[in-house]
């Protein structure tokens, strides 16, 4: 019997948990999830004989290579940046590794002795990245397989509510970490637009964007996301005209966030003072200049150009930023004082429902034409616990893991899900638990060119 250790056991891991309890008895394993919070690992393992809970310290090193040693497979749905103490000890004990987050440098680095050790380490195997990448090499493979050349590829990938539970000003709730969608776009974004390189820098980024429609739902709004640039490498692209990569958001939303970044709101490099005894208002007063002849309403409308009747306000007091109730948490920075302001209004509550959109568009000549293809998936969970962000992270992890179990990937090193070997069958898999893109193909007329 073998054994999967699966280390995190937060709302992304819902689902690929749920998939390997489903399957235990079949596949004849043994699933040890480990947590911060025993009781968390506890409460998605419960009535499952072959499932083990623990509360796991990732820097109680001795712990973690215990727990290593004793697996044959291990999953890390940890925050990314733990990734490196886990990726160490399955190097240091010859075992396979999972994740659904970005390959960072330091674990690329680790590609000599994962090979060495004979065991991959596999990462962004999620839904963005994840999905993403293997949707977008599946395409691409099979528009060159008939002889086409690619000239342009775009790529958007949103967490958002699904229809009928958008029921707040903004249209738009936490599905997945608060504190990413709060640190969204810090990096600013580079990409490729008709053969010109473009940056925009992190305050201009959320008035720069760009509109997509998704059949069944309607219009759009996409930002840019980080470096879209390295993808010309990963997807084997290198003579594009247009190479970009974003993030789906309901219109209207990053008008009314862009708020909020030129505040300085979103800043998490210093620490705010009193936090524990600022008010939601006090804290927003805090970035506007020293008068006491208007109220902070005012003083924001005047500051950013927002009219006082206007929705955009509307949007604002909402969500209770100009009310005199206490953060009440110490040593915050700006960006964490917002976060917790938002967690009380945009967390998912037990009726609602969230949706994942993503949507790929393939410019490629087909001779004398210019053709595009449109290539959609829209997946909605069941409810908030049993969400479409837990169902597209976890699932495409889960799957990987049961195929590099059962010996049907054999890949040595660090690696992505770019190889048909590891994409055609996790897709095919996907597709039978209700995840599949839908294509739609039009020809580009001659004076139209790629957004």
């Amino acid at each position: 019997m073998k054994t999967i250790l699966i280390l995190g056991a937060g709302l992304s891991s819902n689902m690929l948990i749920h998939y390997f309890i489903e399957r235990a008895a079949k596949l004849n394993i043994k699933i040890r999830v480990g947590d911060k919070s025993h009781a968390t690992a506890a409460a998605k393992t419960e009535n499952c004989p072959q499932c083990s809970a623990f509360e796991f310290d990732i820097y109680n090193d001795i712990q973690c290579n215990k727990e290593v040693a004793k697996a044959d497979l291990v999953i890390s749905m940890l925050p990314a940046r733990m990734h490196p103490l886990v990726a160490r000890a399955c190097i240091k004990h010859g075992r396979n590794m999972i994740t659904a987050s970005y390959a960072g440098s330091e674990i690329k680095e680790m590609d000599f002795e994962a090979r060495k050790n004979g065991i991959v380490i596999m990462n962004e195997c999620g839904v963005d990245p994840g999905i993403d990448h293997m949707s977008a090499m599946q395409m691409i493979n099979n528009i060159g397989a008939k002889g086409y050349e690619m000239i342009a590829f775009e790529s958007s990938t949103g967490g958002l509510v699904a229809p009928g539970f958008e029921n707040n000003p903004w249209q738009y709730k936490f599905t997945w970490n608060p504190r990413n969608v709060v640190l969204a776009g810090q990096d600013g974004a580079r990409f490729l637009h008709n053969g010109k390189f473009k940056y925009i820098p992190y305050h201009k980024l959320f008035n720069r964007t760009e509109t997509i429609h998704v059949p069944g739902l309607g219009e759009f709004e996409v930002y840019g996301n980080r470096d879209s640039l390295t993808y010309r490498d990963t997807y084997k692209l290198h003579h594009l005209e247009t190479m970009f990569r974003g993030t789906i958001r309901r219109p209207g939303f990053c008008e009314a966030w862009n708020i909020f970044v030129q505040l300085g709101a979103t800043d998490d490099s210093y620490v705010m003072e009193d936090t524990e005894n600022m008010t939601c208002r006090e804290f927003i007063n805090s970035f506007m200049a020293y008068r006491v002849d208007i109220p902070v309403e005012e003083k924001l409308s005047l500051y950013l150009g927002i009219p006082l009747n206007s929705s955009m306000m509307g949007r604002l007091q909402w969500l209770g930023i100009f009310e005199d109730t206490k953060i009440g948490k110490p040593g915050l920075t700006p960006a964490k004082v917002l976060q917790t302001i938002l967690e009380k209004k945009w967390s998912l509550e037990s009726g609602d429902k969230d949706m994942i959109v993503m949507q790929h568009q393939f410019d490629y000549m087909d001779g004398e034409l210019r053709k595009k293809i449109y290539s959609t998936m829209t997946h909605i969970g069941k409810d908030s616990y049993n969400t479409a962000m837990a169902a597209t992270v976890g699932l495409p992890v889960a799957i990987t893991a049961r195929l590099i179990l059962e010996g049907k990937i054999n890949l040595k090193g660090v690696h992505l899900p770019v190889i048909p070997e590891v994409y055609e069958p996790v897709l095919k898999e996907l597709e039978q638990l209700g995840i599949r893109f839908v294509e739609e193909e039009v020809v580009i007329p001659r004076d139209i060119s790629s957004v």
